[in-house]
């Protein structure tokens, strides 16, 4: 079974699978933190692009964290499952409680990577946003309409390793998607890597700031 060494070892064979789509564009690469921004740090390093994050975090249902019922990102921007919603009969007070304490760490992870710098120029740009894994598409569907929000003239979705279903669905969603592994059988992201130690604050700070 291939799996990826670590996800420095990830951020190089995306970015060999990238090369060709962007074709000498002004692309931005965009990490989405925590470990997405590691990857993120050595395709930009590969390519010779301008590297920084686009923080959106997971909205998990109470008591089981694991399980998404949608995604929240920078500028407002939110994804709700109402399927999900719909199975679990998750009413309005959670559901917004869940919304408010993901905003607030949200918020305290752009204040943390930025250090009260602006967010990068996007508009009529090629956004290429770099995560190391995705599993369902949810966190990044809302990266997807921050990007829109904000201008890019294009979207590219890339990862190390993602299922074909998630890949099929974000390339309708994104000008492109593409990861480097799109294993049939997918039940975590980790288990697709040797090294896949949780990536700290510390970490993605350090990326962004080797240039």
């Amino acid at each position: 079974m291939e799996i990826l060494r670590d996800r420095a070892d990830a951020g190089r064979a995306v970015a060999r699978l990238l090369e060709p789509l962007l074709a000498g564009d002004d692309a931005l690469v965009l990490g989405i933190p925590r470990g997405g921004a590691v990857v993120a740090r050595s395709v930009a390093d590969a390519l010779d692009l301008e590297l920084d994050v686009l923080v959106v975090r997971k909205l998990g249902v109470p008591g089981h964290e694991e399980f998404g019922f949608g995604a929240i990102g920078e500028d407002d921007a939110q994804v709700l499952d109402q399927a999900t919603l719909a199975m679990l009969g998750m009413g309005e007070t959670v559901i917004e409680t869940v919304i408010a304490r993901e905003r607030a760490e949200l918020e305290r992870r752009v204040a943390t990577y930025r250090g009260g710098r602006p967010a990068p120029r996007v508009r009529g740009r090629t956004v290429v946003l770099v995560d190391d894994g995705i599993a369902t598409g949810g966190t990044v569907r809302a990266a997807i309409a921050v990007c829109r929000e904000r201008g890019a003239a294009r979207v590219i979705v890339a990862a190390g390793v993602a299922p074909p279903e998630v890949i099929e669905s974000l390339s309708h969603e994104a000008d492109a998607a593409i990861a480097v592994l799109v294993p049939r059988r997918f039940e975590a992201v980790g288990q697709w890597f040797e090294d896949f130690r949780q990536t700290t604050d510390d970490e993605v700070v350090e990326a962004l700031l080797r240039v």
